[in-house]
């Protein structure tokens, strides 16, 4: 490293222009640095504003730097931007989603299974009830998950259930041999 003795020497507050060991190259100013794990936390840019972008840097990483100046303190409470209600909003909806994927996971099914699953998902709309594939909330397909398997619904229903997990299994097939 560069352009001082020693990461730990540089204060919070600092104005750097950081190149980076994978050629990185950006500005910051420093926030804090943690010795023990040695990271070292920049807000990008030099500007303060409502939108801050934090970037959490390993010291060994660093190439170089150069000592830009010292600015105001990046973390006095009066300058900081939080809307708690847009964060719990984030929140959620990251929860919401994180559940929806959760819930297109099969449990005790075959990587085969959830192959099936995922691509009859970006046709029609899936659910998994136990290691049975539920189409259109009326349709179910069960293990192995051939067309044969397929029972419930409306014959139209059916029959479209059937062509798309035909149609599905056999580009698996083709994909599965292809690599």
């Amino acid at each position: 490293m560069e352009g001082s003795s020693n990461v730990e020497d540089l204060a919070v507050g600092c104005l750097l222009s950081i190149k980076t060991t994978l050629g990185d190259e950006f500005e910051g100013q420093i926030i804090t640095f943690d010795r023990f794990s040695n990271i070292l936390v920049l807000q990008e840019g030099l500007k303060s504003g409502p939108r801050r972008n934090i970037r959490l840097l390993k010291a060994n990483y660093i190439k170089e730097f150069s000592y830009l100046g010292h600015g105001e303190d990046p973390l006095d409470a009066k300058k900081c931007h939080l809307d708690l209600n847009a964060l719990q909003a984030r929140e959620e909806l990251a929860v919401r989603k994180a559940e929806a994927d959760a819930e297109r996971i099969g449990v005790g099914v075959t990587i085969e299974a959830q192959g099936i699953f995922d691509a009859l998902s970006k046709t029609l709309p899936v659910r998994w009830d136990k290691t049975v594939i539920v189409v259109m909330n009326e349709v179910r397909v069960k293990s192995p998950y051939l067309p044969e398997s397929v029972s419930g619904g409306t014959p139209a229903a059916n029959d479209r259930v059937k062509k798309v997990l035909e149609f599905e299994r056999n580009r698996l097939q083709v994909r599965g041999t292809s690599q």
